[in-house]
């Protein structure tokens, strides 16, 4: 704030109101267009506004409203707005514009080719954590960071300021080590195998998961169909400290808001941004306490990362943004030409893990193959196993089930384990021509079983049956989609039905 005198209080209030509409994160606040304070203020659709509840305020994105769904005297809130400003209907609260926003200079002077300065983005960073951003300017920021636009010392910069402005977690182990994936491959769940291998030999690993944004489940919305995941920091440090591990949320620990911001923005313009992945990962691994970290890479054509080159230039910039923030970190490049295992959507993803878990028959061996890889890098980057040791070792500690106990009691720990839920409805997709499945498309995958009702609904999704290499005939099902009502169920067969190249088929 520019000054005292700007945030005390008007004489003239308005009543906050709940209208419980749901604009997922983005604080929205809503005022009659013949309000008295919308038209002295000056306020239009769209303007910036500061709504004040006693000493606790939130930045908004206004909408005018010309018909009675609110009163005179009230300003509406929408779900991320009550539940960022707190209180209830009817306290009184005051509206006016916020103060000016000096730190978006910095973002005219980067579209314009001028590097970011350490402190340029620091303000940058903590004005979005503010909320004074709108969509639309971090939308700028994005942009002007896409392709190529950061160098590494805006990344290391960018990367430093996001863990500034959250919670950084200590932990009593010297060294603290963790596993990520970027992203972009559907049933890639091997972190729900990773952490009970990686626990069982005596790491500690803290394991913070997203939840899913674009895709049908992220790592949080898979482990809860086994156990809670909003974990308070206490929790989650007495889980660690009696199990060497835990899978929690990381949204509920508040590691690296920013971050969490600027993916809300990010997803829909679909731009590649180097600097950006590099900031985010890191980011929320420093601030979750990990000292070394494993990096799944998959590298594919409908992957987030599309080529070895690509991946290559990812690697060398993580393993630089790392060593200058103090985290050691280990890229592994891995297949990213096709899903994982069987079932993509929270719970079908989930009965995969127990399956490979409880080394049961016909556990999908992609997955497993998959997770022991990345828990042998941890365990050898961790100093468990020598360089080449650390896959038998972690291929040990699955086969005796020594890694399913770990699981079954870090769940037990976090307030117990639970039975992935099931589908009411499912249906199989078949396939109209024969021959051998030579590729698959990824995000056309994903996008039937986000239509079938994943994550929203747990027991959502797919399973998928026609992997690279496999022979399909006339007839045979490729995908059984799995939904809980017959109307998602309609709308995802229709358009999986309506693809032709959700695989592409050869001759032979």
């Amino acid at each position: 704030m520019s000054g005292m005198n700007y945030c005390q209080p008007a004489a003239d209030a308005l009543r906050m109101r709940r209208v419980g509409i749901d604009t997922y994160q983005e604080l929205v606040a809503y005022m009659r267009s013949d309000c008295d304070i919308c038209r002295s203020e000056g306020f239009e659709a769209h303007s910036r506004v500061e709504v004040w509840r006693g000493e606790r305020h939130i930045v908004a994105t206004l909408n005018v409203v010309h018909f009675p769904m609110i009163a005179m005297h009230e300003v509406g809130l929408s779900e991320a707005a009550w539940r960022a400003l707190g209180g209830a209907d009817g306290e009184p609260v005051q509206v006016r514009h916020p103060a000016p926003m000096q730190s978006f200079s910095s973002v005219r002077a980067k579209i314009y080719g001028h590097p970011f300065t350490s402190d340029g983005v620091a303000a940058i960073v903590r004005d979005i954590v503010a909320g004074r951003y709108s969509n639309i300017e971090m939308a700028a920021l994005i942009t002007a960071c896409s392709g190529s636009h950061l160098d590494i010392d805006e990344t290391i910069g960018l990367t430093d300021a996001m863990v500034k402005v959250g919670q950084r977690l200590q932990w009593r182990a010297g060294m603290v080590v963790d596993k990520h994936c970027v992203g972009g491959l559907p049933g890639n769940r091997t972190t729900l195998l990773v952490v009970p291998i990686v626990a069982a030999c005596g790491l500690t690993i803290p394991k913070t998961s997203s939840r899913a944004i674009t895709s049908p489940a992220g790592t949080a919305d898979t482990m809860e169909t086994l156990a809670p995941v909003t974990l308070d920091i206490e929790t989650m440090r007495r889980v660690v400290e009696r199990e060497n591990g835990c899978i929690a949320w990381g949204g509920a620990v508040s590691l690296s808001p920013a971050d969490d911001l600027l993916i809300r923005v990010e997803h829909p313009l679909d731009l590649d941004s180097e600097g950006l992945l590099v900031a985010s990962v890191l980011s929320k691994k420093i601030a979750a306490g990990s000292t070394h970290v494993v990096i799944d890479l998959p590298v594919g054509p409908t992957a987030k990362v599309r080529s070895p080159q690509a991946a290559m230039a990812l690697a060398e910039r993580l393993i630089a943004v790392g060593a200058a923030l103090g985290i050691a970190v280990k890229p592994v490049m891995t297949d990213g030409s096709q899903p994982v295992g069987c079932g993509i959507g929270p719970a079908l993803e989930a009965r995969d893990v127990l399956a490979i878990l409880q080394n049961a028959a016909g556990a999908p061996q992609d997955l497993r193959e998959r997770a022991l890889l990345l828990a042998a890098n941890v365990l050898e980057l961790g100093g468990k196993a020598q360089a080449g040791q650390g896959l038998a070792l972690a291929a040990s500690v699955l086969d005796s089930g020594a890694a399913w106990r770990k699981f079954q009691a870090i769940c037990e720990a976090q307030g117990g384990m639970r039975v992935p839920s099931q589908a009411a409805y499912t249906h199989p997709v078949l396939s109209r021509h024969r021959g051998l499945v030579v590729a698959v498309d990824n995000r056309r995958l994903a996008s039937v079983a986000k239509l079938a009702g994943a994550p929203k609904a747990a027991a959502a999704g797919i399973v998928f049956h026609a992997p690279i290499g496999r022979r399909m005939e006339i007839g045979q099902p490729y995908l059984t989609i799995h939904a809980e009502s017959p109307g998602e169920l309609a709308y995802a067969r229709a358009y999986a039905e309506a693809q032709e190249n959700l695989i592409s088929l050869q001759e032979v």
